[in-house]
């Protein structure tokens, strides 16, 4: 099968969060599988430094009706089978960050998606062959007019007529909304601006576009695909994703385990496995040591993650006089909101041998805190899939968190199944039910053998991108036979 993974970000060229890293480490695991995968996203600043191979017979002009730019495509092989193609126009592209700066998002977000989207629909007859079953796979709003674009096509042009497509989307909070006038640069007809079609409360609504345009939709988790049909969580397109419901699949998202695995990093200080733990214990003195903690028998309870409301830290700052009642040191990692960056330094002023912080995303730094942590928290108000969990786990570093998402998903309560738990779970999204989560699991790690068996447990759980890669490919062939017509 040939797979086109369309996506506005993608590992080694660009990267803004996870969907970077999965538009590399799915199309590789496809490519294991001995399909044929092509990655087409946008060129931003920096890609040059890949050693990007220009194809100029590639190029051509995209029609924006407010305007006329020329789309550069450039080409980057990459030793896993699969290829890379960047599709560049400076004056949209070449910017500081991918979706915009420290002041917010690019004013001209709807131009800038848009032609990537008839970017990729102008290039496409040129990559297929009529004869390989090909389908298209399209990521997030920024990527929702390709599936519609392409149910348009497929019934004029021959060439796109069996291509199957599917749409992803990672997190429904954003949906990539415009104001109306953007719809004048899709060309598509204002017929289509309804609220049956791609109208969204008087604006355009590009995910909305992938939802009615894509043979198949999925998302990152079978908990956050239930929690999508609620208001609460659909975010207004609950109606839409009732409506295709039967067309919703769920894949949770992998871990490469070639580079998260402590039997074998080079990142951390020392390596353990399941049966010879000794060496998590020299990883977890080098993190007391590097964030300045106090030496001692008290677990350290750690948060990698984007400082955010959504992720908890509204739970975090109401929970902290409880939290440093317990006997426990903290350390966070991450970058966000000024609110709570405040929050933690003064809270790391306060109590310097008890808290760390980390105002950055740091790779290496997080194999060190994954490998020097006891318990990893996650205490999300939701969370589409969560892939630090996933890590956490492998690294023996027992996670508590709230059952919402991929986290109730991943991780199997150990006060439901004891004997056989990876982590503590809550479900109220109350301060309450945080530290009392996280009391069940500081009682349980004063029991060296239940928490030894905890962390064996952890360890040998399994969330590879080679299952993950085998169910899409099982939605690709559903996805061939709706294009085809079966059961449509």
């Amino acid at each position: 099968m040939r797979i086109f993974f369309v996506t506005p970000e993608a590992v080694p060229c660009s990267r803004a969060g996870g969907l970077g890293d999965i538009s590399y480490h799915l199309p590789r695991a496809l490519g294991a599988l001995g399909h044929e995968v092509t990655v087409l996203v946008p060129k931003y600043n920096g890609a040059e430094e890949t050693h990007l191979v220009h194809r100029p017979e590639l190029d051509r002009h995209v029609d924006l009706s407010i305007s006329n730019r020329q789309a550069k495509y450039y080409e980057l092989d990459l030793p896993d089978a699969h290829r890379l193609i960047l599709v560049g126009c400076d004056d949209l592209f070449a910017r500081p960050g991918i979706y915009g700066n420290e002041f917010g998002d690019y004013d001209d977000n709807a131009e800038r998606y848009i032609f990537f989207s008839k970017a990729v629909m102008s290039v496409l007859a040129d990559l297929i062959d009529p004869n390989i079953p090909t389908v298209v796979h399209c990521h997030d709003w920024p990527t929702g007019l390709t599936p519609m674009y392409l149910k348009l096509a497929r019934a004029v042009d021959p060439k796109l007529a069996n291509l199957g497509t599917v749409f992803t989307y990672h997190n429904l909070a954003n949906q990539g909304v415009f104001p109306y006038y953007d719809f004048t640069m899709t060309g598509l007809d204002w017929s289509l601006f309804n609220y049956r079609s791609l109208e969204f409360h008087g604006q355009l609504n590009l995910t909305k576009a992938g939802l009615l345009g894509a043979d198949i939709i999925s998302t990152v988790s079978h908990k956050y695909a239930r929690e999508t049909l609620d208001p609460e969580f659909g975010h207004g397109l609950e109606g839409v994703l009732k409506e295709r419901q039967l067309f919703l699949r769920s894949v949770l998202n992998g871990v490469d385990y070639s580079l998260w695995d402590p039997a074998q990093d080079r990142l951390i200080p020392a390596n353990y496995r399941p049966e010879d733990l000794s060496g998590k214990k020299i990883c977890r003195d080098h993190l007391t040591a590097m964030f300045g903690l106090t030496p001692g028998p008290d677990p350290i309870v750690v948060m990698v993650s984007r400082l955010l409301s959504r992720k908890g830290f509204d739970l975090i700052a109401r929970a902290m006089p409880d939290l440093l009642a317990m006997p426990l040191r903290l350390v966070f990692m991450g970058a966000g909101e000024d609110q709570y960056i405040s929050f933690l330094r003064e809270t790391v002023r306060q109590h310097p041998d008890r808290v760390g912080l980390k105002l950055a995303y740091d790779p290496v730094l997080t194999h060190q805190i994954m490998a020097g942590a006891d318990i990893f928290l996650a205490p999300s108000r939701f969370e589409p899939c969560g892939l630090e969990q996933m890590y956490a786990m492998k690294y023996g570093s027992v996670p508590v968190a709230r059952a919402t998402g991929g986290l109730e998903d991943t991780i199997l309560d150990e006060l439901d199944n004891p004997g056989q738990g990876t982590g503590f779970k809550f479900q109220r999204y109350t301060p309450e039910d945080l530290v009392g989560a996280l009391n069940q699991a500081l009682l349980a790690y004063k029991n060296p053998l239940l928490w030894s068996d905890l962390m064996s447990r952890d360890m040998r759980a399994d969330f590879s991108w080679e299952l993950s890669a085998a169910t899409y490919a099982g939605i690709y062939e559903r996805a061939l036979e709706l294009a085809h017509g079966e059961d449509s």
